[in-house]
C-alpha cells in the first residue's frame, strides 16, 4: 500500500514525522506492510503532545528539589506489622472474609524482560536456584491456590481469586504459552487473564520518532503506569466488574518473598476505608536509592531519592528513625471504584516522565548507530502516579526480610538484587517458619544451629531450607510438621511431605 495514497504520508507531514519513511523505497514488500500496520496504529498528534508536556514537566523538575514540600506520613494512616502487632489478627480475618466471598483480585506488572538477568525470556519465568527450582510465577501461582484454600477452609465456601496479568509486547506470547505448557500451575485458566500494556516510541530531542532500523520504529513499553489506559482498552475494567471483584492487589513480578494479595494488607485497607494504600517497608539507610512514599503540598506521592538533598534523606524522628523511611516497593491496594476512575477520569492527566536514553538507531545514511551517550528520551507513567487522586490513602508497614527482595541484576561479586540474594532471602524466612513453629536445624557436627544467625560479618550462608507454598502460605500450618524435630540441611517440605535432601549419598 503506497503511503502517499492512503493519506499516511499527509498525516505524518503534519505531524513533523515524515523522514520515518525515508527508507520506504528500500523495504521489501512485507517490511513495507509491517511498518503500515505500525504507523497506522499510532495517533501522531497525542504522542508529539506527549512528548511536548513530559520535556516541560521534566525541565521544571529538574531544578527543583521537593524538600520543602514534603511531609512524612501520618500516624493515623499508618499500619504496621511491628507496632500494630495487636490488629494482625483482625485484618487478616476481615482479608481471609472478603477473598472468601471472591471479591478480591490481584493484578501482576509482568511487562519486564531478564535483560539485565542475562536472559531474554520474561522474568517470571527465571529460576533462582530454589531446591525445587521454582520459577517466580509459579511461586505466585502457587501463594494464590492456597491463600483460597485457606480462605475456603475458613468460611466453608467455593472462591477464587481472579489473576490479571499484565504483559508487553516483547513478553505476552512467551508468558501465555509457558503458562499453558505448566497447565497454569493447577489454577483454573478462566481465572487467570492476560492483557498488553501499551506501547510509546522513543524520540529525539527535537521530538522526532527515533527510527531503531529502515523499517522499523524504536518502542518501548509506556511504564507501568501504562496500566490504567491498558486496563480501560483492553476491557479489564469491564471483566472484573462483571465478576464482582471490589479489591485489587497490585504487585511486581520481581519480588521473590511477595504475599500476593496478603489477607492482611488487604483487610487493614478494607477496615480504613481506603481507595487506595501502599504496603511499604522501612528505609533505615539515607542514601538508599528507593523513592519514599509521602505527602507533597499536601497531596501522597512517591518521591524518588534524586529529588531530594542528602539533608532530608538524613533527617530523623524523635524516635531515631528517619523522618521520610516509607520506601516505596510497587505493591498496592486499589477499590475497584477507585481504580475505575483513574481509568474513565483521571488518567489523561497523568503526565509522563522522562528517562533519558542510549538508544541504537539508523542515521539518514542508513547505518545502525549505537550511542555511548543518551541520545533521546522514553516517555512512561508510572503505577503510583495515581495516589494523588485517592480520598483515603493509607500507607502499610512490613517488614523486609519478610517480604521484599527484588530481583533485578546477574549474579556478581557482592551484587545486589541478584537471584542469590532472592534465593537467600527466601530461604533464610523459610528457616525462622520451621523455627517459629518450634523445629531446629543440626550442623554438620550435630550441633543445634543457633537460631539467630550470628550477623559478625553478613556473610554467613542461610540454611538451605524451602517450603512450597501449597503447605504454607505465610508460616502457618507448620507446627504438627516440625515441632520438636530436628533437620539437617536441605530441607524440602511439600505436600509430598518433609525431606532431607543430602548430596552424594551422605
Amino acid at each position: 500500500m503506497d503511503p502517499s495514497t492512503s493519506g499516511l504520508a499527509q498525516r505524518l507531514a503534519e505531524a513533523n514525522q515524515s523522514h520515518l519513511l525515508h527508507f520506504w523505497n528500500e523495504l521489501s514488500p512485507a517490511e513495507q506492510a509491517d511498518l503500515t500496520r505500525d504507523l497506522q496504529g499510532m495517533d501522531f498528534q497525542e504522542i508529539n503532545g506527549f512528548f511536548k508536556s513530559a520535556m516541560e514537566t521534566s525541565s521544571n523538575s529538574k531544578q527543583e528539589k521537593m524538600d520543602a514540600r514534603m511531609e512524612p506520613v501520618p500516624r493515623e494512616v499508618l499500619g504496621s506489622v511491628t507496632r500494630d502487632r495487636d490488629h494482625l489478627k483482625d485484618w487478616e480475618l476481615a482479608g481471609l472474609h472478603c477473598i472468601s466471598q471472591s471479591k478480591v483480585a490481584v493484578l501482576l506488572l509482568a511487562g519486564g524482560q531478564g535483560t539485565r538477568l542475562g536472559v531474554s525470556y520474561p522474568k517470571g519465568m527465571y529460576d533462582v536456584g530454589l531446591p525445587s527450582h521454582k520459577t517466580l510465577f509459579q511461586i505466585q501461582a502457587e501463594r494464590i491456590l492456597k491463600l483460597q484454600q485457606l480462605a475456603e477452609q475458613r468460611h466453608k465456601i467455593k472462591c477464587c481469586i481472579p489473576w490479571y496479568i499484565m504483559t508487553s509486547g516483547r513478553t505476552m506470547e512467551s508468558t501465555k504459552d509457558f503458562f499453558s505448557r505448566h497447565n497454569y500451575f493447577g489454577l483454573d485458566k478462566d481465572n487467570i487473564v492476560f492483557f498488553q500494556q501499551g506501547m510509546l516510541p522513543a524520540m529525539d530531542y527535537n521530538g522526532k520518532i527515533i527510527l531503531e532500523s529502515k523499517g522499523k520504529l524504536s518502542m518501548a513499553p509506556d511504564g507501568n503506569g501504562g496500566l490504567y489506559r491498558a486496563l480501560g482498552s483492553q476491557g479489564i475494567i469491564d471483566d472484573m466488574k462483571k465478576r464482582g471483584v471490589e479489591f485489587i492487589h497490585v504487585y511486581c513480578v520481581d519480588n521473590i518473598l511477595v504475599k500476593v494479595a496478603d489477607p492482611a494488607f488487604v483487610g487493614f485497607c478494607v477496615q480504613k476505608g481506603a481507595d487506595c494504600g501502599a504496603k511499604v517497608v522501612e528505609k533505615t539507610n539515607p542514601t538508599e536509592a528507593v523513592g519514599v512514599v509521602c505527602k507533597v503540598d499536601g497531596r501522597y506521592q512517591v518521591v524518588e531519592y534524586s529529588e531530594i538533598t542528602l539533608a532530608t534523606a538524613e533527617k530523623r524522628s524523635s524516635d531515631g528513625r528517619l523522618m521520610f523511611n516509607a520506601g516505596n516497593v510497587a505493591n498496592h491496594f486499589f477499590s475497584f471504584s477507585f481504580l475505575r476512575d483513574i481509568v474513565q477520569k483521571y488518567e489523561p492527566q497523568l503526565q509522563h516522565h522522562v528517562a533519558q536514553k542510549k538508544i541504537p538507531h539508523v542515521n539518514a545514511e542508513g547505518q545502525l548507530i549505537k550511542p555511548d551517550k543518551p541520545n533521546g528520551i522514553k516517555m512512561e507513567k508510572f503505577v503510583f502516579d495515581i495516589f494523588q487522586f485517592a480520598k483515603t490513602f493509607v500507607v502499610y508497614e512490613v517488614l523486609r526480610e519478610d517480604e521484599f527482595s527484588p530481583l533485578k541484576n546477574a549474579d556478581s561479586q557482592d551484587g545486589k538484587d541478584t537471584p542469590t540474594t532472592a534465593r537467600h532471602a527466601l530461604m533464610s524466612l523459610h528457616h525462622r517458619w520451621v523455627l517459629n513453629a518450634g523445629g531446629h536445624f543440626i550442623d554438620e557436627n550435630g550441633r543445634r544451629v543457633p537460631a539467630i544467625p550470628s550477623l559478625k560479618d553478613g556473610t554467613d550462608l542461610p540454611i538451605k531450607c524451602e517450603i512450597s507454598p501449597l503447605v504454607s502460605y505465610g508460616g502457618e500450618g507448620l507446627e504438627e510438621l516440625v515441632k520438636g524435630r530436628e533437620f539437617h540441611p536441605t530441607l524440602m517440605i511439600d505436600e509430598t511431605g518433609v525431606h532431607e535432601l543430602v548430596k552424594n549419598g551422605v
